[in-house]
This record gives structure tokens, C-alpha cells and sequence, in this order.
């Protein structure tokens, strides 16, 4: 028994030696915890003062909206069903500050501005539109009309933007007018009954005048991704009155033939010699759904020691960088106030128009030019989706909007902000000849991104912020290429995509606002480029050699500093000071744009003046209150006498030496289909942007004094002490994640209560 007892215990001594290894195993194999918490303080303390800047508050909007429900006089609904012919109150945003004032109270403890917004107002009853300005806010207590101040002309009402008032009346009409009508071809043709439907994607502008608003509603497949599934049936529907028992439809196609009235495509479809559409069932190539299970996971990034950024308010803390950020409902993304190392480079960096012009055989194509701001860039700005539009660690913002609904709507998560590593070093060198060493640094950069899903396309904008002291103002496409039904002819105007489907050729084209203060609002705009000049050998005098020579100019008025596309322009602008670094250069920052833009509409074409800063890689202009933005609400549904044509800023042709300049910059790409855009046309190669980068501005890389920089010599391969890497093996710590969450159905556009 002593012997049983003496093995008993000896066997216990061992199963508890091997457990005690076993869980000290585990334990040292397991991560601490990274801490969420900083671990280096912020170069700087935010600045308050950036709320002269910052989106209209949730309550803002109500007190706007109640003040306005007040003014009798108005008659003002908020109903999202107002029919055209009522008083609808569509638009209300903040209301920028006057960049003296705003200047003022940022720079020289003036007042703070008086914060305003405006109210946008169709006066359905009454046949035009107004502006108002409201003031002060919170709790407003005036407001008056600005609408010829802004634009010096009325606005006709049918310049709105379609509301879903009117969307409902239409998708009303056509059920009760045409589809009613055409039961027998919508069933054989399309397989739609009272069960199944058809949606409809609109050709805009909406006519070929001033005062039309006649609108090709093309139609497809009800699937997801239904823009790439069109069934060869098209719409003219008259809407010019604000009283829809006048609507009527004017003319029709279908599969590729062209009919005066409902009544005479059905009496031809059920008697005459014509050839039709037979519905067949196929799949829905358009779903976005893997084809394959998810398995293992991307790589992720991490912040092992805390986040380096922090945002207050709409304040921004990043290293060498602060600045301020909002989202305008009616152009996007926008920055303000942007320092790096306690200097502003930037007064304003914002998106101001998003445009796509298409080719088609079809009515609905052929005619449709897109203004995104028509319908609102930062309207369609959705909650994104954690992992995939922006890193999963990002920090995720709320904005609220009030446009085309009954009150404000949040939408959560609709901005984010991150650091990234971009994969490629900043900048290195490896020394191998004479003196042996290793200088590097990795490319970690700020990235402030929304995502706007308007209609078929999702753009992705992002505003960058390097360690370098430059900005990058960068956008790619994703999302559905808009489509046709294929006829004869229709491959001259791009590639077949699916059966019977035509993926349109198109332009797109995007204008974003630089507003670059260079140590202060006193500036130039200079050129520089090369030329080879032939020269001739100092010590051998008979021979002579193509020498590269630096060309440099300084244009004098708005009119000389249009940068047309299509023309030979210099390759190097610059926005200068009249300040001289420490070699006697003046210090500037450069304009590096990226584009590869199809041709732009020929001014001939009567629509081309609501799009005349696409005219323009680059165009500068004397900064004025008055001309803030490229393009209007309004160009997209009166493209023929639009409200802003932005030509205008430069026929005055202000002298711009010593002045405060902004540039207008355009970018984008041209987009042939191809069978790969089916179904989703990806980000890469599809895009454009401009970069300001310091050019003379410092005495050196400002990069050189950051702390990422890594520099090796022989004998130091493994100290810590210019190298951070070298210890990361032993600092390593396990992630703290958020849970995912998505709210991204929320705010989205509804036609029904």
C-alpha cells in the first residue's frame, strides 16, 4: 500500500510539472494586449477655433428648418412627398465664412464669424427657386434671399433637382400610363407582371433647352446591379409642368425602334411586322456576392503603441499636421486650415464637381451628362464598411445632412480617418560604395477618406497627409458602369459586357479647389520646365551638346494662367511667396496633377458652359467670396443658362501677382468598358488627383527629422537606438479590435412611408 501511494504521488509530482509547462507555455506565447492608449503625447493641443468650419449639428438643422416652417409669408413645406407644384424645403448646409473673417478670428483674435446657413427653397407655386441665408446660429433669428447675389439671375424652377416627391409621381405615371398599357409585350418581353417590375435609370440633363424637362427613363432587369442588365426599352417623359396631370410621354424605344405614343408601340407590337424582344431567364451577373466562401483574411495593420492622430470636434492632430474637416451635402469632402510644423499651407482643399459625359446609339445614353453636385456628392456619402473601405482600426465619424428628406439624417460612420502605411519607403539609400550604411524611413501618411455612392458609380476621396509636408487630393471610381441595350451601331460606342448589353464609352472628369496660402494670402503663380540647349564644350570649344536648361515664368493674370487640356503646358506650377529659403529661392508649393481624361465636350455644344472648368488642367484666379465653387446645384437641370459658369471667373482677367490665388484643378480618366468591369469596375488604374508638394519651401526634407527615419552602419545591424525595427520582435503585443457593426441601410432614399 506505502509502495501504491509512494507511485500515486510521484505521478501526481509529474502530471503537475508537464501541466505548470504547458501553461507557462501558453501564457508566454500569448501577446500582451496593445494599449489603445497613446504612448507619445500630440505635438499640439486642438484648436477650437476650426468649429467656424465645422458641419451644421443635428440641432442646428431643426432650428434652421423650425425658423424657416415659421416664415408665413413662405409657405414652406418639409413633406418628402411635396409634389413640384408646392413650396419644398430641400436643402439646408452650413453657410462658409468670409475668408477675411475667418482669417481674422483664426489668426488675430478677431471676432468669431457669425455662423449661417443656407436654405435652399423650391417654390414650386410660384415657378423658381431661392437661396436664403439664416443667421445667427444656434437659434436663428433672420434670413434673407441671396439668390441674384450669388448669381446675379433668377433660377427657373424646372433647375431643380428631382426630388422623391417627383420620383414617386413619376414611377406613378409610368405604372398608370405606360406599363398598364403594355401588359402583353411587358410580360413576353420582360417577364413583368404584378409580381416582377422593371426599374428605371434616368439620361440627364433633361432636354436639349433652356426650360425643358424631358427626361429618357431608360429601363432594367430588377436584380442588384440592375445598371448593367438594361431590356432594350426607353421612355421620353414630358414633366416641364409642376402639375403632373400634364405629364405626358412623347416618344418610345424599344429594341432599337422608335414609337410616337404608348398606344403605337402596342398596336405595333400586337399587329405590325415587328421584331421582338423575347424574355428569356438568365443569371444575375450583376450580384456582388463572393463566388468563393471567405477563408483566411487579408493582412491588417495595427497601431502597437496608440494611435499618432486624434480628432476633436472636426479638429485634426497628426504629427507636423492639423486641420479641419467637414462634408458639404451638395459637393463632398472637404479640409480647412492645414498646417504642417505650425505654418498654414491651406486655407481651403475641397471636391467641387464630379462630371461624366457618354456615348450611346441609344436616347437614354447618348444624351445623359453627369454633375454629380446636381444631385448632392456629399448627400450619398454611406457608412463604411469596416475592413474594406477603410482600415479596420480607422477612426469612423457621424455626419449629418439635411437634403431632400423631412428632417436631418445621420449617417453613421460616413468619414474616416487613418494612418497608413502606404508599403513603399518614403524615402532609403544603401551605401555599398566607400562608406557602407542604410537610411530609410517608411511611408506612413494620414488619409482622410469619404465614399460617395451616387447612382451607378462610387468614388472614392481621399485627402493625404505625408510626413514630407505634402497633401495629396486623390480619387477612384468602383462601383456599376452605366449601360445600353445593344442595336445596331451601338459598338462604336463601346464593347459588348453581357448578352445584349453595350458597356457606354465615357469621360469622367473631376474639379477640386486648392486654396493655398504660402506663407500668407500675398502670392505668385510661376512655371518652370526644360529645354535642351545646344552648347558648346568649355576645354573643347568645336564641339557642342544638348544640354538640359531650366525654363522658368511667372504669369500675370487669370487669362494667362488657364492650363488648357489638349495644349503642351509646363509641368511644374507653383503657388509662391515672395520669401526666399536659405538659398535664395523662393519658397512655393507645387501642383502635381495626375490625370489621363478623355477630350472634353467642344464649347460649341450649348451644355458645355455648365462645365467649363473642365476646359482647364489647371486654372488660377484672385480669391473671391463669391466664387466658391466651380459648379452649382443647378447645372446639371439647366445646363444651357447655368447659374455658375465658371468661365466667367477668368474673362475679367484680375491680375494675380502678389495676390490671394486659388487653383482649380481637373482630373480624371477616360473608361472604355471591357468584359472586366462585369460586375464591378475596380479602383485600380481608375482614377486621378493632384499632389502639393514643397518645392524650396524648406532648407531640406522636412521628413529628416521625423521619428520613423531608420539609419544601420556596420557594427549597429541590431540596436534599437536609429531603429525602431530592430526591437519590434520583442515588442510585439495583440491587437484590440472594435466589434464590427454596420448601420449602412440607414438615411437611405425611400418612396414610400
Amino acid at each position: 500500500m506505502n509502495s501504491l501511494v509512494k507511485w500515486a504521488l510521484i505521478l501526481f509530482v509529474l502530471v503537475s510539472i508537464i501541466l505548470n509547462i504547458v501553461l507557462i507555455g501558453i501564457h508566454s506565447s500569448t501577446a500582451p494586449k496593445c494599449s489603445a492608449r497613446r504612448v507619445h503625447p500630440l505635438r499640439d493641443k486642438h484648436d477650437e477655433r476650426s468649429v467656424v468650419f465645422a458641419d451644421l449639428t443635428r440641432e442646428e438643422y431643426l432650428q434652421v428648418q423650425q425658423f424657416m416652417l415659421k416664415q408665413k409669408d413662405l409657405d414652406i413645406s418639409t413633406n418628402q412627398f411635396t409634389k413640384p407644384s408646392g413650396n419644398f424645403l430641400f436643402l439646408i448646409d452650413l453657410s462658409l465664412p468670409k475668408k477675411a473673417d475667418a482669417l481674422d478670428f483664426l489668426d488675430r483674435n478677431g471676432a468669431k464669424p457669425v455662423r449661417e446657413a443656407t436654405v435652399v427653397v423650391f417654390h414650386g407655386a410660384k415657378g423658381y427657386i431661392k437661396e436664403y441665408v439664416v443667421w445667427p446660429l444656434p437659434n436663428p433669428t433672420k434670413y434673407r434671399d441671396v439668390t441674384q447675389e450669388r448669381y446675379k439671375t433668377d433660377l427657373p424652377i424646372n433647375a431643380r433637382t428631382v426630388t422623391i416627391g417627383e420620383y414617386v409621381l413619376i414611377f406613378s405615371f409610368l405604372e398608370e400610363q405606360v406599363f398598364s398599357t403594355l401588359k402583353k409585350l411587358m410580360k413576353e418581353s420582360f417577364d413583368v407582371d404584378a409580381s416582377k417590375q422593371l426599374n428605371a435609370f434616368e439620361q440627364m440633363p433633361r432636354g436639349v433647352r433652356s426650360g425643358d424637362r424631358k427626361t429618357w427613363l431608360s429601363f432594367f432587369r430588377d436584380l442588384s446591379g440592375m445598371y448593367i442588365q438594361p431590356v432594350g426599352f426607353e421612355v421620353l417623359l414630358n414633366h416641364e409642368d409642376v402639375n403632373a396631370s400634364n405629364w405626358r410621354v412623347e416618344r418610345l424605344i424599344y429594341n432599337g425602334k422608335y414609337f410616337d405614343s404608348v398606344e403605337d408601340l402596342k398596336q405595333k407590337y400586337e399587329t405590325g411586322p415587328l421584331k421582338k424582344i423575347v424574355y428569356k431567364d438568365s443569371a444575375d451577373y450583376g450580384s456582388l456576392k463572393p463566388k468563393l466562401k471567405p477563408q483566411q483574411i487579408g493582412p491588417q495593420q495595427l497601431n502597437l503603441e496608440g494611435k499618432r492622430y486624434s480628432i476633436s470636434n472636426n479638429h485634426v492632430l497628426y504629427l507636423d499636421w492639423s486641420f479641419a474637416f467637414g462634408l458639404s451635402s451638395q459637393t463632398g469632402a472637404r479640409v480647412f486650415d492645414v498646417h504642417f510644423k505650425g505654418e498654414r499651407i491651406i486655407y481651403e482643399l475641397s471636391v467641387q464637381e464630379a462630371m461624366s459625359v457618354y456615348g450611346s446609339a441609344t436616347p437614354g445614353m447618348m444624351m445623359t451628362k453627369f454633375l454629380d453636385s446636381s444631385l448632392g456628392i456629399g448627400r450619398f456619402a454611406h457608412e463604411l464598411s469596416r475592413g474594406v473601405d477603410c482600415p479596420y482600426n480607422a477612426t469612423y465619424v457621424d455626419t449629418y445632412r439635411y437634403i431632400d428628406v423631412p428632417g436631418p439624417v445621420r449617417f453613421r460612420n460616413s468619414i474616416c480617418v487613418f494612418e497608413h502605411n502606404l508599403g513603399q519607403p518614403l524615402r532609403r539609400h544603401y551605401a555599398e560604395y566607400l562608406h557602407n550604411s542604410y537610411g530609410g524611413m517608411a511611408n506612413s501618411a494620414l488619409v482622410m477618406r469619404t465614399i460617395t455612392a451616387i447612382e451607378n458609380y462610387d468614388y472614392m476621396w481621399d485627402f493625404i497627409f505625408y510626413q514630407s509636408g505634402s497633401v495629396e487630393a486623390k480619387v477612384h471610381a468602383t462601383g456599376y458602369i452605366a449601360t445600353s441595350y445593344l442595336v445596331d451601331g451601338s459598338l462604336k460606342h463601346g464593347h459588348q459586357v453581357a448578352e445584349n448589353v453595350l458597356g457606354n464609352i465615357h469621360t469622367h472628369f473631376m474639379n477640386f479647389k486648392v486654396d493655398l496660402d504660402v506663407l500668407g494670402q500675398k502670392n505668385f503663380f510661376q512655371t518652370k520646365d526644360m529645354k535642351f540647349v545646344n552648347t558648346p564644350l568649355p576645354w573643347m570649344p568645336d564641339r557642342y551638346v544638348m544640354v538640359p536648361q531650366l525654363v522658368e515664368n511667372q504669369l500675370k493674370t487669370e487669362k494667362e494662367a488657364t492650363l488648357r487640356y489638349g495644349t503642351k503646358t509646363p509641368r511644374y506650377l507653383h503657388i509662391t511667396s515672395n520669401q526666399t529659403n536659405r538659398w535664395g529661392h523662393q519658397r512655393s508649393y507645387r501642383l502635381q496633377v495626375f490625370s489621363s481624361t478623355g477630350d472634353h465636350l467642344p464649347e460649341s455644344q450649348a451644355e458645355e458652359r455648365s462645365m467649363s472648368w473642365a476646359r482647364y488642367k489647371v486654372a488660377i484666379t484672385k480669391h473671391k467670396d463669391l466664387e466658391q465653387t466651380s459648379s452649382s446645384l443647378y447645372s446639371l437641370n439647366n445646363m444651357w443658362t447655368p447659374a455658375v459658369d465658371f468661365s466667367k471667373y477668368i474673362e475679367d482677367d484680375e491680375n494675380i501677382e502678389n495676390e490671394d490665388l486659388v487653383a482649380w484643378v481637373t482630373t480624371g480618366f477616360l473608361h472604355i468598358p471591357h468584359s472586366e468591369d462585369i460586375p464591378n469596375t475596380v479602383t485600380v488604374g481608375n482614377g486621378g488627383g493632384v499632389i502639393l508638394r514643397p518645392h524650396n519651401y524648406f532648407d531640406e526634407d522636412p521628413s529628416i527629422h521625423s521619428a520613423d527615419g531608420v539609419y544601420i552602419s556596420p557594427g549597429t545591424e541590431y540596436s534599437c537606438k536609429n531603429n525602431r525595427m530592430a526591437c519590434l520582435a520583442q515588442e510585439t503585443c495583440s491587437p484590440v479590435l472594435d466589434p464590427f457593426t454596420y448601420h449602412g441601410f440607414e438615411g437611405v432614399m425611400k418612396f414610400e412611408d
